[in-house]
């Protein structure tokens, strides 16, 4: 083992030793007796005493208490038998990572079994010396929840129309729906009361929608304030206003939410940086205290362990690498989390990494929910046990809401909760919940999971079959009943007159209670949040150099574009100088959006980590604000050192710096104000949005698109609000205030002051410090503002709507009974069988000799692996049959998604070899997509269609066209009555974790979209996960059945009860590094697997009615394979099981005679035209049902409309000079470059979101990317039009313009273009870019080059020659000259222009470049810019994927 300190410390300690050497030597034999009777003590021998171990000892106890604290023996294996172990003292504090590694796999080398055996040790150390641990016991006492609904008639979707209404209505308060609306409570907990006690582990069973979120949020005090709660919760007594109930438990939540830059231990360092240590420093110090006294010598390794875990203010923590030990996360610690679009560890992974983030704090209270989906059940076992023996061995707080355990996971708890419908219907121990249940008529079959069949026992469809008094007529058992039941019984009266026992306080109960929100000191709290952020900065680097590299370029072609030999120090060129300057301007304004997005992106985790009180709000801002300075300088100092000299501003170097001073506030002053803006609107749509509405003030307010004396009277206070107001100011001061500009003019006044006079800019020169100041303070204000609404904003919520009819029936069906036989009542629940079974053509699938290779990811290299390759399926052989249901299965991480993957031909990356083969024939993706069906583990479905309009979609795009679509209709019924989905068809589908279905219907939902599709094939990945016992017994049923029909139906699947397992005909195995361990039947009650696996030397017997599927995970686990020393796969290669599947693979890969190669007239089951309505029928009800994409557009359409009309009122034929048309053109250009940044800004979130959904439905051959993206363009028309209707509507009178149809209709029509390219502009962005940060920096540069060259800040005659092709590129200019020129072109109205009599006609001829009669050519022109960017968006959405998988 490398060295555990550095020399220095070594050697400082050395010396510590050395002199007290000599005072120990001659105290020891006086204490050798001493000792030896401590030894024996300690470590149960009578040994002689080690004398060196003496002297380190006693070192120690000589130390001060800080240094003691920290400061061990440290037992290290050698691995010499002379010398077998070496001990030295060590500082805990400077143990590197590859030592806390190494340490933590000497003492945990079998999870469950040194895990015991370590927190064992600990608590006969902490009981020696009679330490008390502090304990927490919770009790709730008549606990009752309510939350608000919204109830409606008719269907409780939002529209456009229907928000639009509810928005505006006066006196009346409008629904969603349009309609009077009433406000209704719904009871979400119903008066329970209980006691969670403390050394005993507590599950919390019941079906989706019982309350069990609400309950555990309730009792850990994370509940959401809008909901009503009353009743009592105490924690050894104490009320929750008397302390904080989040730092005094965790609440562990059922959806995954991490930074996907982070990796794994840096999540967890984070986490537990932010928490603390709690009492562990103080238990430790009483402990040494004590144990000095006594004279008592503890264990090595078990001192070193806990003074590791007890020190305060470290970086990275043994107890992390514990962590990652026991959730077996140790084997991707250095990967990266990911998200959606970039690759990172698995969904199962990632469940035990938010587990993991709040256990590996210091919390007695454990509140933990629905932790096990996604895991396999020897995974979800292994979990469960270490924390059983937490709560057993160290009297920990444990609750647990589990959706299948199975039964060997069941049996490790303590007590049961059972709950339905927001009443318990049993609290109490676990092995008296059958008696109770049998007292009430139901008895639990044989072979049946105790779990399944409590979560069935609840149900109304499944409740008869366990009545057992066959004597007496069945009665169904409604919840209430249930409830009454078992309040009557002794169980229930047990725990009433535990809870009328009052609680006795005492000072360690006190102990186990925090009352401050922050266990560790701001500074480190701050400290742990620069860190990150600065981590953040270093992942996201490609983000920050795009930027810089984008502004470098365009910073290279503006001081091309304002070259100063072409521009001289006149009152003509003074213009182009102002605009060389405003410009800058912009850039840096605009330079900083990409904040917008990158922030939103990040507030859900800072949501989540602020409600769990990791850190306060302002340790997250200040270092986002600080780390930002130095890019901010960067953007400052790479413009202007571009720029100045080569535009030509003034020579002085004072000026220069000055510059750069200015533009690096203005960039500070951008990305705080996009920063603000992102953390008070804190959604990507409304940021969006409200970002455009505040670029489009602050330009027109600058005071260069429109003069500060031309301003009405009554908005000039606008001037002085704007940032870039001081922007301007502070550079033209600077520039025109420089010694070449002071050459005198006629009119007695310098060409400097002249130039500043008509810009209404002419301030001192002092005024050029004040501007500085301003920005700064603009800083201030806007990071001070965001540090608030970080602070005291609640996250982005949605509320609630219900119909009334659905009200209704939920009130209606408690007061239902169901009287009638079981036998009956057993018949009437749905069965598959009788139902409509479509034309299909059974198809084998054959695959021989796989293997997958991945580009070895850097993390696996730093780890020491240098083949360039990296496996993950290695040799898979097999074959799926018609008819025949096969579960593919394998612990965590073994390649089962991979495997499916690769064998759909999902995978867009890497290399696959081997031989698949349908029917006998090669597979070619493009027939094979139609045939078959991929469940995917993750639930992609469009949030703003419902559930039955999404099946009917997918029904529609792929059943066989020649079926009628009566017959289609009624497919839809069946398979959502099926699934069950038929009571929650007109639901939306909402948003994962925001908004719309849970997450058990919204898996069952994913099953339906591919069974409706009627393939041949279907393959299932972890179809049950999410769901509870019954739904994954009701979903099983119907793939059973489905299968039974003649499908090829394969599912992974992670936590089968006993049941569901042994629905399945065969089964695939794999195990670690994806090699088959198992290809065959199953076996009546699992016969052909245990038989298998039993015959194997030294793999132990399964027990009686032992779950066949855990135990057959848990022999074959990684830690099992060495203790029973046999490679599984390897002895499977040698097995007849091996020899009888490559014999069926290789005739089956032969194909049937007669038969015919998988061939399609067609690739796609409905024509072009079909697919293209299909597309738009879909998009239109998602556009239709976003009021927050397309109803706030129009309104902020509605609102710059009407800001343009105010503050340009009646300009439009007051014209007098050059500056009045630069006026009327800056109205022009503001509408054009404003209200088009918006649509392509509020059009990336949307495209973006929709990409995702587009990659799965292509995958599976529904649509063509041409018919999608035709849909996509189509569907923006109409809102455009009443986009550009609303604009011209407004504006047009309001700014005085030429009245006439022509005029008119061409204001109309440029703006209704315009807005039509900008649009697909950012859709267009989006289809080549990654990543939503990425698209709107790529969008940034494509709107800089809008605004340079279209004619506004430079006209065309102006531009450089090497330039002009980029201005006739640029659409903008089209536009433009459109706008200027279909207004006053025609008009021949004198006006003074530089001191020249001009008519304005000529004036735009000569100045702009504009011809009145080239307009048709302009009206040509703007047409194909929608049409070409919409054409390059449909090609680049078809060709590019960036999708990794």
């Amino acid at each position: 083992m490398a060295e555990l300190v550095g020399r220095d410390d070594v050697e400082s300690l050395g010396i510590e030793l050395s002199e007290l050497g000599r005072g120990l030597r001659e105290s020891f034999h006086t204490c050798n007796a001493s000792f030896r009777s401590i030894s024996a003590l300690s470590n149960g021998k009578d040994d002689d005493i080690d004398e060196e171990l003496a002297l380190q000892w006693a070192a120690i106890d000589k130390l001060p208490t800080f240094k003691r604290m920290k400061s061990p023996v440290f037992d290290e294996d050698s691995g010499n038998e002379a010398d077998a172990k070496r001990r030295r003292v060590i500082d805990v504090t400077k143990l590197g990572a590859l030592e806390r590694h190494l340490f933590i796999e000497k003492l945990i080398r079998h999870v469950e079994h040194d895990n015991f055996k370590l927190l064992q040790k600990i608590r006969k150390r902490i009981d020696r010396v009679g330490v008390q641990l502090p304990t927490v016991e919770v009790r709730y006492s008549n606990l009752h929840v309510e939350a608000e609904f919204q109830v409606v008639s008719g269907k409780p979707l939002p529209t456009v129309w229907n928000s639009f209404k509810s928005m505006f209505s006066v006196s009346i308060c409008f629904s969603v729906a349009g309609l009077k609306s009433q406000v209704s409570k719904i009871c979400i907990l119903s008066d329970v009361s209980g006691i969670i006690e403390p050394g005993r582990m507590t599950l919390l069973l019941g079906p989706p929608g019982c309350g069990k979120t609400s309950f555990l949020k309730a009792l850990s005090g994370n509940l959401d304030k809008s909901v009503q709660v009353t009743g009592e919760i105490t924690y050894n007594g104490y009320k929750f206003s008397e302390f904080v109930p989040q730092k005094t438990s965790a609440y562990i939540s059922q959806y995954e939410m991490h930074i996907p830059e982070m990796t794994v231990r840096e999540t967890l360092d984070f986490s537990a940086r932010c928490q603390g240590v709690g009492s562990r420093a103080a238990i430790m110090s009483e402990l040494s205290r004590r144990e000095k006294k006594a004279g008592i010598l503890p264990d090595p390794d078990i001192d070193t362990y806990m003074k590791a875990i007890s020190v305060e203010g470290q970086d990275t923590t043994l107890q992390t690498d514990y962590i990652l030990k026991i959730l077996g996360l140790d084997i991707c610690d250095n990967t990266f989390v990911g998200d959606a679009m970039r690759r990172g560890i698995s969904g199962g992974q990632k469940k035990r990494l938010t587990t993991g983030e709040m256990i590996v704090g210091p919390t007695r209270a454990l509140f933990m929910d629905e932790i096990s989906n996604g895991l396999d059940s020897s995974t979800t076992y292994q979990i469960v046990s270490c924390l059983q023996q937490l709560a057993h061995i160290t009297d920990a707080t444990i609750l647990i809401s589990l959706l299948q355990p199975a039964p060997e996971t069941f049996d490790l708890f303590d007590d049961i909760i059972l709950m339905s419908e927001g009443k318990v219907v049993y609290h109490g121990p676990r092995n008296n919940i059958l008696e109770f249940f049998e007292s009430c008529g139901f008895r639990c079959p044989e072979r049946k999971g105790v779990a399944d069949f409590l979560q069935e026992i609840i149900s109304r469809k499944d409740q008869a079959q366990y009545w057992y008094r066959s004597e007496e007529t069945y009665l169904y058992h409604s919840v209430d009943m249930l409830s009454r039941k078992f309040n009557e019984s002794c169980y229930g009266k047990k725990l009433d007159e535990e809870l009328e026992r009052p609680f006795m306080k005492c000072m360690d109960c006190k102990n186990a209670i925090i009352l401050s929100r922050f266990l560790v000191p701001k500074w480190e709290l701050f400290r742990a949040c620069m860190w990150r952020e600065f981590l953040l900065m270093r992942r996201n680097a490609f983000v920050f150099v795009f930027k810089s590299v984008q502004l470098l370029i365009v910073a290279s072609i503006t001081m091309t574009v304002f070259l100063r030999t072409r521009m001289g120090a006149d009152v003509l060129h003074a213009n182009y100088y102002l605009g060389a300057l405003f410009f800058a301007l912009i850039m840096l304004l605009v330079n900083g959006n990409p904040e917008l997005s990158m922030t939103v992106a990040r507030l859900g985790i800072f949501y989540k980590q602020r409600d769990l009180y990791l850190y306060p709000a302002w340790a997250y801002a200040i270092p986002s604000a600080i780390l930002k300075v130095p890019i901010s300088l960067l953007e400052a100092v790479v413009w202007t050192s571009l720029t100045y000299y080569v535009i030509g501003y003034s020579p002085e170097v004072g000026r220069f710096f000055r510059q750069l001073i200015l533009l690096f506030s203005i960039h500070l002053t951008s990305i705080s104000m996009f920063r603000f803006i992102a953390s008070v609107c804190q959604t990507v749509v409304a940021s969006t949005a409200v970002a455009s509405l505040s670029i489009s003030f602050v330009l027109l307010f600058s005071g260069f698109i429109i003069n500060r004396p031309s301003m009405p009277i009554w908005l000039k206070w606008g001037f002085w609000m704007s940032p870039l107001t001081y922007g301007e100011i502070g550079l033209a001061l600077n520039e025109f205030l420089a010694p070449r500009w002071q050459k005198m003019l006629p009119s007695n006044a310098t060409i400097g002051q002249e130039t500043l006079e008509s810009r209404g800019l002419s301030f001192d020169g002092h005024l050029f410090w004040i501007s500085v100041g301003a920005l700064f303070g603009f800083t201030l204000f806007f990071n001070i503002g965001f540090i608030l609404a970080l602070t005291f904003l609640k996250p982005p919520g949605f509320r609630t709507i219900i119909s009334s009819e659905k009200l209704s029936q939920i009130r209606g069906d408690k007061d239902s009974t169901i009287v009638g036989t079981p036998q009956n009542l057993r018949n009437s629940i749905g069965s598959y069988k009788g139902k409509m079974v479509l034309p299909f053509e059974p198809l084998t699938v054959v695959f021989q000799d796989l293997q997958y290779y991945i580009d070895t990811p850097v993390e696996v290299k730093e780890h020491g692996f240098s083949r360039k390759k990296l496996q993950l399926l290695c040799d898979i052989t097999g074959a799926f049959r018609p008819g025949v249901l096969t579960a593919l299965m394998g612990v965590t991480g073994a390649g089962k998604t991979t495997l499916l993957d690769v064998l759909a031909g999902r995978k867009t990356s890497g290399l696959v070899k081997g031989d698949i083969r349908i029917g006998g024939f090669p597979k070619v993706q493009k027939t094979f997509a139609r045939i078959s069906g991929y469940c995917e583990q993750t639930d992609i479905h469009s949030p703003q269609i419902t559930v039955e309009e999404s099946v009917i979609f997918s029904a529609w795009l792929r059943l066989h066209p020649q079926i009628d679509s009566v017959t289609k209709s009624g497919f839809v019924k069946e398979v959502l009555e099926t699934i069950e989905l038929d009571q929650i068809k007109d639901s939306l589908v909402g948003i994962p974790g925001i908004s719309g279905l849970s997450t058990e219907q919204r898996k069952r939902l994913t099953i339906a979209v591919e069974l409706v599709a009627n393939p041949s094939v279907i393959f299932m990945d972890e179809p049950t996960t999410g769901l509870d016992a019954r739904s994954a017994a009701i979903v099983m049923r119907a793939v059973k059945n489905v299968a039974d029909t003649g499908r090829t139906i394969v599912c992974t699947i992670h936590q089968p009860s006993i049941d569901i397992f042994e629905a399945f005909d065969e089964l695939i195995l794999l195990k670690s590094g994806g090699r088959m361990i198992y290809s065959g039947p199953l076996g009546r009650q699992s016969s052909k697997v245990i038989e298998y696996f039993e015959g194997i030397p030294g793999v132990p017997k399964i027990r009686n009615n032992y779950n066949p599927a855990t135990w057959m995970l848990e022999v074959t686990s990684t830690s099992s394979e060495p203790e029973i020393g046999v490679d599984f796969a390897q002895i499977y290669q040698n097995s007849t099981l091996y020899e009888d599947t490559r014999e069926l693979v290789k005739r089956l890969s032969i194909p049937p005679p007669g038969s015919k190669a998988l061939d399609f007239p067609t690739r796609f089951s409905l024509s072009g035209w079909g697919q293209f309505k299909a597309c738009l029928w879909k998009q239109f009800w998602s556009y239709w049902r976003s009021p927050s994409y397309n109803l706030v557009r129009l309104l902020l359409m509605l609102i710059q409309s009407l800001l343009f009309g105010i503050l340009f009122w009646d300009q439009g034929k007051k014209l007098n000079d050059q500056q009045s048309v630069f006026n009327i053109l800056g109205s022009m250009f503001s509408a054009v470059i404003f209200c088009g940044i918006n649509n392509s800004s509020s059009a990336l979130p949307y495209v973006s979101k929709e990409r995702t959904v587009l990659y799965r439905e292509r995958f599976a051959g529904m649509y063509s990317s041409w018919a999608y993206a035709l849909a996509q363009v189509t569907i923006e028309i109409p809102y455009i039009f009443a986009q550009a209707i609303i604009y011209t509507i407004i504006t047009y009178p309001m700014i005085g313009y030429y009245w006439s149809i022509y005029k008119v209709f061409w204001y109309f029509y440029s703006m209704f273009c315009t807005w039509l390219y900008f649009s697909y502009l950012g859709m267009l962005m989006v289809s080549i870019t990654p990543s939503l940060p990425l698209a709107s920096i790529l969008l940034s540069t494509s709107n800089t080059l809008l605004n340079l060259f279209a004619g506004f800040l430079v006209p065309r005659p102006q531009i450089p020659k090497w330039w002009i092709w980029c201005y006739y590129l640029i659409p903008t200019s089209w536009t433009l000259n459109g706008l200027l020129t279909s207004q006053y072109g025609d008009v021949d109205r004198q006006i003074e222009v530089f001191g020249e009599t001009k008519t304005v006609a000529e004036f735009l001829r000569d100045y702009f470049g504009f011809h009145h009669n080239q307009l048709p050519i302009v009206g040509i022109v703007l047409i194909l810019y929608p049409i070409t960017f919409a054409a390059f968006f449909a090609c680049c959405i078809r060709k590019l994927n960036f999708q990794k998988r």
